[in-house]
This record gives structure tokens, C-alpha cells and sequence, in this order.
């Protein structure tokens, strides 16, 4: 499976530094509140996971599953394959991700909550893709940046592949040409 990578992009130690970072930027902000943390399948259950161990507020957890992409490529239209069990109404949200690539699925699932009454709706994502990006969508809490490259690891997957590996690293082209 390692030889599928091209080049690793960010160790584990670089994401367990970060994550201590943006956990404690997020606990001061949530310290007194009781937000509602939204997990976004099946990407973001790795990083939701390792982020909710750090978080230290009050919190309620649900997960969301929405995708826009058939294999390598977004297809343009988001679906919810499973929804929220809460209700959002007068919450604070933040919803966790993997990665904000074209942005639209994030846009559309934050659009979504606020219409179902949240009192906000905020994003953390481990990575931040601003090169693919086609709708008009910012980061609260960003992770790391990423090139215009196709990223594995650590949640991110290629056809279900690669979530697994304690990094996020290129896949060689190769294997998803």
C-alpha cells in the first residue's frame, strides 16, 4: 500500500501538532457552550475521532453522510446518503471534515443546517484545498493546506482505499488515472 504513495505530505506527528492546535483554539471559543459537533462520513471519521478526544466542552455528536464524488471526480450535485438524528434548531454547529475541496458539499450541508434553524454553523477541516475550490466557502478551522494534488490518508480515501494510513500523502497517479 506504501507504494502506491507518491510522497507524504504530512506525518502523523505533524497532524497530532496541529490538532492540538486547533482543539485548543476551539475549546476556548466553546469553553460554556454545549455545540453540536457534526461529523461528515466517511472522510472526517478519523479526524473527528482524534479531535473530539481533545476537545474539553460539553458537546453533542451526530454524523451526516453526503457525497459529491463517484471515484476520483466530483460529480456536481450533493446527496445525503444519511441524515442528522439531532435537531439543529438554536445550536451551534460545527461540522468536521476531512477536506474542503470544490467546497460544495460543505456549502450545501452548512446552507442545509442553517435553513433547519442552527444558530451557526462553523467548519473544521483538516486540510483546505483553495486551488479546486468553486464555491464561495471558507475554513473556520483549517488544519493544513493542501496542493491541487490527489491526497490519501487519514480518512481521505481513493475508492475506499488508503483511509487508514497514519499520514496523508500524494497518490501516484497511476493508481486513479
Amino acid at each position: 500500500m506504501n507504494n502506491d504513495i507518491e510522497s507524504v505530505l504530512y506525518s502523523k506527528e505533524q497532524i497530532e501538532e496541529r490538532m492540538d492546535e486547533l482543539s485548543g483554539e476551539i475549546t476556548k471559543k466553546y469553553e460554556n457552550e454545549m455545540p453540536l459537533i457534526v461529523s461528515v462520513m466517511n472522510g472526517a471519521m478519523i479526524f473527528t475521532s482524534d479531535m473530539l478526544r481533545r476537545l474539553n466542552f460539553k458537546l453533542n455528536l451526530d454524523i451526516i453522510k453526503a457525497s459529491s464524488y463517484q471515484g476520483a471526480h466530483s460529480t456536481g450535485e450533493v446527496k445525503i446518503i444519511q441524515d442528522l438524528r439531532s435537531d439543529v434548531k438554536g445550536r451551534r454547529i460545527i461540522l468536521m471534515e476531512d477536506i474542503i475541496d470544490t467546497g460544495r458539499t460543505l456549502k450545501y450541508l452548512k446552507d442545509l443546517l442553517m435553513k433547519r434553524g442552527a444558530k451557526s454553523v462553523e467548519i473544521c477541516a483538516m486540510l483546505d484545498k483553495p486551488e479546486t475550490r468553486t464555491v464561495d466557502l471558507k475554513g473556520d478551522y483549517i488544519g493544513f493546506n493542501a496542493p491541487n494534488e490527489f491526497i490519501v490518508g487519514y480518512g481521505l480515501d481513493y475508492d475506499g482505499l488508503y483511509r487508514n494510513l497514519p499520514y496523508i500523502g500524494i497518490l501516484k497517479k497511476q493508481i486513479y488515472a
